[in-house]
């Protein structure tokens, strides 16, 4: 199992990155929490790490602190909840508010995530709420380092619709989120951070 990996990010294109570790490139899915914490391209990055071994692939999920890795775990425990549905999800809310949720029986927020519909919301509530222990609880500071290039807002845009079809939103519905942001300035971590904002607001 690769729990952690220490190394120069080589790329970071939401949700995908690549890291060199002593010469080895690992590709890594990430979170857009993991994607806001990460420094520009070509800085030392530190990220534990999550592998799913599957027939026809291994598939490396990247985490910037072991709170979101131990949520991403207790989620794939949940059933009908797979490794997509679960990045997608601590894409569009963080470990403290998904914990809130759960504790609140809010299934309303969580039916607004991609993916996530009221039996999953209603299954996620329930089985969850044994599965959360003490690495779930506080607080969580985030701040965003950007990247010191900013591509033109076209291109910020373009980005930013791209990672949220990743994530699980339809075409359409993530050109709808970008369209309704006021993207001046803005690059494409900070679009998404504002589109995935304004569906659980």
């Amino acid at each position: 199992m690769i729990g952690r990996l220490h190394g120069k990010l080589l790329h970071k294109h939401a949700p995908y990155l690549m890291m060199d570790v002593n010469g080895v490139g690992y590709e890594l899915e990430a979170t857009m929490n993991t994607f806001y914490e990460l420094p520009p391209v070509g800085s030392e990055v530190t990220l534990y790490t999550h592998l799913i071994v599957r027939e026809d692939a291994h598939l490396l999920y990247g985490f910037v602190d072991d709170r979101e890795r131990a949520m991403f775990r207790n989620l794939i425990k949940v059933n009908g909840v797979g490794a997509r549905l679960a990045l997608t999800i601590l894409s569009g809310i963080s470990v403290d508010a998904l914990v809130h949720c759960v504790r609140e029986n809010d299934s309303a927020t969580l039916v607004r995530l991609p993916g996530v519909g009221k039996k999953t919301a209603e299954r996620l509530i329930i089985e969850m709420r044994d599965r959360l222990g003490r690495e779930t609880e506080g607080g969580m500071t985030s701040e965003v380092v950007r990247d010191d290039h900013v591509g033109s807002v076209k291109d910020a845009v373009s980005d930013a619709v791209s990672a949220l079809i990743a994530l699980g939103y339809k075409p359409q519905e993530a050109s709808r989120m970008v369209r309704n942001i006021e993207v001046a300035g803005m690059d494409s971590e900070k679009i998404i951070r504002s589109a995935l904002q304004s569906v659980v607001d």
